[in-house]
């Protein structure tokens, strides 16, 4: 998939009424699934007293991760890549332009032709070289050039919306990186390789460039863990909190690690040293009841499975998913329940009046459609949402006319 750039002021290509479903996106960073949340242990861990891990054949300190693990530079640019900006965005045109300019030779297959690859990481340098990146080392690449083409150029981090499993105990939650671009002109842009649905968006904040760069190391020891080389995983697993000690999530990965060792006390106050940055981090709350299950301590268990049940009900993403299970099966009453459950959450999510709307649709009330489908639209901030809103309510409207 060629890399795509999309700004608010932007519209898009839309067609006729559609149930709103979501799609499966791929992402370059580790899968984790969700949970619920209670005390812990007392004391904390931070980056310098990590504890020990415990090999069979050797121990290894936070001194060991100095010594045997370096941060490469994610955003140098070599003599090739400065001259491919200064052809293509060389400074001194409006920022927009250059930006303009910039994306299309990268994604042009007569220039750079840049393509999507699940598992091409690296630095800006290995991605141009390559030919090839996943959305890490995407943005690692266009953050390099943007700014080498004197653009602000930065790290945006997305949480894809969340989906359960057909038990609806468990959740997972896609992470996913592109760039976020500001021009003087006060526009937004946001560019990446594999762009993700407005509608598959839960969240996203900025990133500061040491965040990348522990998210570097933690591709590599999330790959390492799942090959079990455990050594090499906690390295890398230490290096990202050392570089980022306020993400949650790298400690919720070290607290696995910490686990296939059977270091199961660290791995539990790694756990809630995520919660403490994040009180509903949803993976380390997972990851507490699969750890309290294995070591069979059944009041804490029993505890944490109460907690999700709580933590569903109040998450309207989760009854937005029951919706969606309903409108599947054609079941559009019990789709219109869940919905409202959702909106009444989050009352002024455009995305879930939307589905609201059009669930009334396909009830036949064309009149709580238009209503529910015009208030998205005043809601709606991008573009193209509210493009396809206005589209698929003239649907809406011409339907009403021909039933009267």
């Amino acid at each position: 998939m060629a890399p795509a750039m999309r700004m608010t002021a932007f519209s898009s290509a839309c067609g006729p009424v559609q149930w709103p479903q979501l799609r499966a996106c791929v992402s370059c960073l580790l899968l984790l699934l969700v949970v619920g949340c209670s005390s812990g242990p007392s004391h904390r861990i931070t980056a310098k007293n990590v504890p020990p891990l415990q090999l069979p054949d050797r121990v290894l300190t936070v001194s060991d991760v100095d010594q045997l693990i370096s941060t490469p530079e994610l955003l140098t640019l070599d003599d090739g890549m400065r001259r491919f900006v200064a052809t293509y965005a060389s400074k001194g045109g409006p920022q927009r332009q250059r930006l303009f300019n910039l994306h299309q030779a990268m994604r042009s297959s007569g220039v750079l032709g840049m393509q999507y690859d699940p598992f091409a990481g690296g630095s800006a340098i290995d991605a141009f070289n390559r030919g090839s990146a996943n959305c890490l080392s995407y943005a690692n690449l266009f953050v390099a050039m943007a700014r080498e083409a004197g653009l602000n150029a930065r790290y945006q981090w997305l949480e894809v919306r969340p989906e359960w499993t057909r038990m609806g105990e468990r959740v997972a939650v896609r992470l996913h990186v592109n760039v976020l671009i500001k021009t003087r002109q006060g526009d937004e842009f946001m560019v990446d390789i594999d762009p993700l649905q407005s509608g598959d968006i839960a969240n996203s904040k900025l990133m500061k460039d040491a965040d990348a760069q522990a998210l570097h190391h933690s591709n590599f020891a999330m790959d390492a863990l799942a090959e079990d080389r455990l050594e090499e995983a906690w390295l890398n697993a230490v290096r990202a909190i050392q570089l980022s000690p306020k993400t949650g999530h790298l400690w919720v990965n070290l607290g696995a690690i910490y686990r296939l060792a059977g270091q199961y006390e660290d791995a539990e106050q790694s756990y809630f040293n995520a919660l403490q940055f994040d009180s509903r981090d949803r993976s380390a709350m997972n990851n507490l009841v699969v750890l309290y299950s294995q070591q069979g301590r059944e009041a804490e268990h029993d505890y944490w499975t109460e907690r999700i049940k709580r933590y569903r009900r109040s998450n309207p993403y989760y009854h937005t998913w029951l919706g969606d299970q309903a409108g599947e099966k054609g079941e559009w009453g019990q789709a219109k329940r869940h919905y409202e459950d959702a909106v009444e959450l989050m009352p002024r999510d455009s995305r879930m009046i939307y589905a609201l709307g059009i669930i009334h649709y396909q009830l036949g009330d064309y009149e709580a459609a238009t209503e529910y489908i015009g208030e998205a639209i005043g809601l709606a901030y991008l573009r193209g949402d509210i493009e396809s809103y206005k589209t698929q309510l003239e649907v809406v409207k011409q339907k009403q006319l021909a039933s009267q």
